[in-house]
């Protein structure tokens, strides 16, 4: 495989540039690191940051899921994500 295909397959799968890909990826990690770092404390602090990684998950969740049109699932756990209040 081409080295360049290997930056630009992926990207383009998604409808995207490598950059358009990249932008997107980051802020993806942004949110992702601040909730880690959330997770972190609120492991050895519980009263800390009580819903902050599960709310950022689920809001990067929804917003993964609106980027492109996706299958309709019948699951009930994809079905359930349709009205939580936290989203």
């Amino acid at each position: 495989m081409a080295l360049k295909r290997l930056f630009t397959d992926h990207p383009e799968s998604a409808g995207e540039s490598y950059f358009e890909h990249m932008n997107v990826a980051l802020s993806f990690a942004g949110p992702l690191l601040v909730a880690g770092l959330a997770a972190l404390v609120h492991a050895f602090l519980p009263f800390l940051f009580l819903t902050t990684a599960s709310r950022t998950v689920k809001q990067l969740h929804a917003r993964m899921l609106n980027r492109h049109p996706h299958p309709v699932s019948h699951d009930a756990r994809d079905r359930m994500l349709a009205w939580d209040p936290v989203i």
